[in-house]
């Protein structure tokens, strides 16, 4: 048997065979004991601590030659990785144990094997939240089916319970992702009803049964046999339809050729609803306004007050335009001075705080509906993930509108001592948003200022006070990429929770640890690498809490951002406010 590997932090490596109690028996010679002595030491030095799950040997050379040459194996080990993370008080794994490589199959065996039905069991999270990876889902239920047993006796009624407890802890972990898979309902189907004969002869499978009848609820595409037998007529769970009207968009209204307001709709909005939110948001007339959608070929279509703007995908049916009744533009971004110093008014007068509290209360509504499991569809498997990700993106999106926001107050400001005045705001709220641990508006605020059109205002920059340029600096360091962005790593573990990352640094991550380490070795799955991953989107799990409350005074500002999102016309307007030397 080929000797099994495992990832870590970024290379593919051959372990050394971990010696413990749990496998003493099995070696010999004065061989075995070495091993054991030398693993004694190492936990001494690395102080490892008590492990709940045994160790697995590694099956060694000798062993394999013994076994049949078409029989599938699994080998395990510690999770190296782990334990140097261990010293983080913030680290949010309490299992040390991993499945190193296997054959799908065989890893969903020995997890089975193991399976404590009282109590929670990380190996079996990292499982579940990353199977996707190295299986369909397809696949998955048809090995649940395998592992089921048919014949009698006590230990076939303990795999019975392992095998529906997993159904059921990734099922509920899933809900959302499998309520249309056609796989899992008729998976689901079979599974009950294979449950139903067992209960003649183990009738202790009740709780079972009535636990797997819930989670059935979920799917509501049932025969009308089986609907009749589980009593779904008055808990079939909304249409794919009413799930849809709930979900939420930035829609993206262009108001001039290079510039949009952004605004947080939901994706059933009609064009009326929509264009009657941007009139009220540019003070215009609703009576003078039309909205519009540009194809990608470049015909512009008018759109009805009842047409709908997104599809079930959540593509909008083109870039959307709001125009004046003769289709000329509702704004420009050179207006004149009496328009952009009313504009420049309106953020000034703003209370800082305020601002902040809004943006963060703006980010917690999106963070908190994001699930885990989005951060794996959208690293592996974004092509087939429609309406999967859709939290994930939208916070992302709102990230890179912030930065733009940003750019574009300073850089439509005409005057100088209301741009110093403006990063000076700025930067306070940068610093607000840090203070409540919103690390994904911080993020931007900062990126904003950082750019090269905005950076390059020397003379405004100049008229800075100090102590602000000083807590500029301060904030900067935090943004450093340098050293795998250490800074701001080691001050995201000493924050508090509830908190929000830096989303784009964390997908970054997921990233790296898929394109540094093979998912399969040797034709078996490389578990250590899917446990590393698994560590990363639980940082969601971990965040995701409640969050303290904010004023809605700035609400209508912070919702409806007006952002230039051409880098061209950016550059045009900072060379416009300071023209080169």
């Amino acid at each position: 048997m080929k000797p099994s590997h495992r990832a870590h932090r970024g290379e593919i490596r051959k372990p050394r065979a971990v010696s413990s109690e749990a496998n003493k028996e099995g070696s010999s010679g004065s061989g075995g004991s070495d091993s054991a002595s030398r693993a004694e030491e190492g936990a001494k030095a690395t102080k490892v601590p008590t492990f709940d799950v045994p160790y697995f040997r590694y099956i060694d050379e000798e062993e394999s030659e013994g076994e049949g040459d078409g029989e599938e194996v699994w080998s395990s080990s510690r999770s190296l990785s782990s334990i140097e993370d261990d010293s983080s008080s913030d680290s949010v794994v309490s299992d040390r144990y991993v499945v190193v490589s296997g054959t799908p199959e065989k890893i969903l065996e020995h997890l089975l094997s193991v399976l404590r039905l009282d109590n929670h069991q990380p190996l079996l999270d990292d499982f579940l939240l990353t199977y996707l990876v190295f299986m369909s889902t397809s696949d998955l239920c048809q090995a649940l089916l395998g592992q089921y047993p048919f014949t009698s006796g006590k230990e076939v009624l303990d795999r019975k319970r392992q095998v529906l407890h997993l159904v059921t802890q990734w099922t509920t972990l899933y809900r959302d992702f499998l309520r249309e898979d056609e796989h899992v309902k008729l998976f689901m189907k079979t599974l009950y009803r294979f449950l139903l004969d067992d209960l003649y002869e183990y009738p202790t499978l009740e709780k079972e049964q009535k636990d797997l009848q819930k989670l059935l609820r979920m799917f509501s595409h049932t025969s009308k046999a089986l609907s009749h037998q589980l009593s779904l007529k008055e808990n079939v769970l909304p249409t794919r339809g009413t799930q849809r009207e709930t979900r939420e968009v930035l829609c993206h209204v262009y108001v001039s050729m290079d510039s949009y307001l952004s605004v947080r709709s939901l994706a059933s909005v009609v064009a009326q609803g929509l264009l009657q939110e941007v009139a009220e948001r540019l003070d215009v007339p609703l009576e003078e306004l039309v909205l519009l959608a540009v194809t990608y070929p470049g015909e512009k279509l008018l759109l009805k007050p009842q047409d709908r703007l997104y599809s079930d995908s959540l593509t909008a049916v083109g870039r959307l335009h709001v125009c004046r009744k003769d289709l000329s533009e509702v704004m420009s971004p050179f207006t004149d001075n009496a328009e952009l110093q009313q504009r420049s008014a309106r953020m000034l007068s703003m209370n800082t705080w305020d601002v902040a509290v809004t943006l963060t209360n703006f980010d917690w509504s999106v963070f908190n509906s994001i699930h885990e499991q989005e951060l794996v569809y959208f690293t592996f498997s974004r092509h087939a993930s429609s309406g999967h990700t859709v939290a994930l993106e939208l916070l992302l999106q709102r990230c890179n509108e912030v930065q733009l926001w940003v750019m574009t107050e300073v850089l439509m400001c005409p005057t100088l001592c209301n741009r110093v005045q403006l990063i000076k705001k700025f930067i306070k709220i940068a610093a607000h948003c840090k203070a409540q641990r919103n690390l994904n508006s911080f993020f931007a605020i900062v990126m904003g200022l950082n750019t090269a059109a905005v950076s390059r205002l020397s003379q405004t920059w100049e008229k800075v006070p100090g102590k602000f340029k000083k807590l500029f600096l301060e904030l900067e360091m935090l943004t450093d990429p340098s050293l795998n962005h250490k800074a701001y790593r080691d001050a995201f573990k000493k924050t508090k929770t509830p908190k929000i990352p830096f989303l784009p640094l964390l997908l970054k991550d997921i990233t790296f640890i898929h394109e540094g380490n093979k998912t399969f070795l040797d034709n078996l799955v490389n578990f250590e690498k899917l446990h590393m991953i698994a560590d990363t989107v639980r940082l969601i799990r971990h965040c995701q809490e409640d969050h303290m409350g904010g004023s809605p005074e700035v609400q209508a500002y912070v919702d409806y951002l007006h952002v230039i999102d051409n880098q061209q016309t950016l550059f045009e307007l900072s060379h416009r406010l300071e023209p080169r030397v």
